[in-house]
């Protein structure tokens, strides 16, 4: 097993490293009021932990508003330049609205639960 660790940013979310990659698991709506600290702490642990993929767990959301997309969009463009990839889960009607209206899922992949999204991702689907 993979080893995990995990730094809690405000109420707002949690991220874990589990090996090569990054689960931000946000625990209420991704909005201007988050993003900034939810970015900057991802953009810090995917410089320095050696991070090749990033997941983020959506149970918790109900709203994003544009500032959650290019939170992921950055996080996106960071690990494919890295050769890895992102992926989304626990993704809700509100926010699968906007990511289908955004064309998120042409470029990240969509799972269930994040267990299933590090599984596919490392490789152990």
């Amino acid at each position: 097993m993979a080893r995990t660790r995990q730094i809690t940013i405000r109420p707002g979310a949690e991220l874990a490293v589990s090996g090569d990659t990054l689960v931000i698991t946000l625990k209420s709506d991704l909005d201007h009021h988050n993003a900034a600290s939810i970015r900057e702490c991802a953009d810090q642990l995917l410089s320095q932990e050696g991070i090749r993929h990033v997941v983020f767990d959506f149970t918790g959301v109900e709203f994003m508003d544009s500032s959650g997309i290019g939170v992921i969009m950055g996080r996106y463009k960071q690990v494919i330049f890295t050769g890895g990839k992102a992926a989304v889960c626990g993704v809700g009607a509100a926010v699968d609205r906007i990511f289908q209206f955004s064309g998120i899922y042409k470029i990240i992949d969509r799972y269930r639960t994040a267990e299933e999204a590090v599984r596919a991702l490392s490789g152990q689907a």
